[in-house]
């Protein structure tokens, strides 16, 4: 049996054509001043107490990238619009819509969009989660021995 508040956060949220949902608040990717990222917003999609995990939506802008980060917690994301690339671990991959991506725990990641379009996805994370971690210059250093994530990394 389900209280009436969980009735009501399970009713419809309409989409909208500009990839927003009706009740859904539109925030910041981040308010942590240490995390370099650009031009990416979040909205959390679904989030209840009785759900392990909760359901975002980012979009990151023409050009823009998410943090260079690790953390505990596993990453499912499904690609919903847009091209871009992802660094995941020590690989660099193409993406497209529709793709499906999987971040395992304490892997370094990051997502660009393309420079003529946004990328915006789904990402279904732990409800409870882990601060993530950023790169010291060491890591960087490692991960800059890869050729293709240096080239990776250099884009702005």
């Amino acid at each position: 049996m389900t209280s009436d508040k969980s009735e009501k956060q399970s009713a419809r949220r309409a989409f909208r054509k500009d990839h927003r949902w009706d009740r859904v608040e539109l925030h910041p990717y981040k308010d942590d001043g240490r995390a370099i990222f650009k031009d990416v917003t979040r909205q959390t999609l679904v989030s209840r107490p009785d759900i392990a995990g909760e359901l975002r939506y980012f979009e990151v802008g023409p050009g823009g990238h998410s943090t260079l980060e690790r953390h505990q917690h596993v990453h499912g994301v499904l690609i919903l619009r847009g091209s871009g690339q992802a660094l995941v671990g020590d690989e660099v991959m193409e993406l497209q819509t529709n793709d499906l991506v999987t971040v395992p725990p304490m892997t370094w990641h990051q997502f660009r969009a393309t420079e003529g379009e946004p990328l915006g996805f789904l990402c279904m994370v732990d409800a409870v989660r882990d601060k993530p971690q950023l790169p010291e210059p060491a890591d960087l250093e490692q991960l800059r021995r890869n050729k293709q994530i240096a080239r990776f990394l250099e884009r702005k």
